[in-house]
């Protein structure tokens, strides 16, 4: 049996294995799913209901809270309840609850990304309460993890709070989500 033979029989046996496994490639189309599962954050915020993005989570998820005194959340169903609790506080006072996401560094492979950026929340009180629009802001650590249908979903959700500043300098990087729902609004005094 001559060379070309023994080494064109393994490269072979590659190239069938690679036509029969799924190929994915870091593409617009990975940022752009990656990118609308903030959309689905947002909007589960905005209508109180995290049904809309059940979907975006992996059934072993975890979530790290910025909060001291709070666990670590482990399971998708978990996470989702966690922030129904919250929505229906919300619901309760008769408020309303904004979210918005820009993503400053995205580490993206082949099946996993990594997402680090800035959140901020605006939380509007109920009419009769006479209080002021309030904000708040954090950082964020989300990886995503490439199902076998090539779906994103979160494996890992992490965040920290931040002063507000952060979110509204933070730059837009192409082809990384970029909240643009909320400007940053200057006071006549410091103009």
């Amino acid at each position: 049996m001559n060379f070309f033979k023994l080494s064109f029989i393994p490269l072979l046996g590659v190239l069938i294995l690679a036509t029969a496994l799924p190929c994915y490639s870091s593409t617009q189309v990975d940022n752009d799913k990656l990118n609308q599962n903030y959309q689905f954050i947002s909007q589960g915020f905005q209508q109180l209901n995290m049904d809309i993005v059940n979907h975006i989570y992996l059934d072993d998820a975890v979530y790290i809270s910025e909060t001291q005194d709070k666990d670590i959340v482990i399971g998708r169903r978990n996470i989702i309840d966690l922030y129904q609790k919250f929505f229906n506080k919300i619901r309760h006072k008769q408020a309303k609850i904004e979210i918005d996401f820009r993503v400053v560094m995205r580490q993206l492979s082949d099946n996993q990304s990594t997402d680090v950026g800035y959140y901020l929340v605006k939380f509007h009180p109920g009419e009769e309460s006479g209080e002021p629009v309030s904000e708040f802001a954090g950082k964020f650590v989300t990886v995503s993890t490439r199902t076998s249908t090539g779906e994103w979903k979160i494996s890992i959700d992490a965040n920290t709070r931040s002063k507000p500043e952060f979110y509204y300098s933070a730059k837009p990087m192409p082809n990384w989500y970029y909240g643009r729902q909320f400007i940053q609004q200057i006071s006549p005094q410091s103009e």
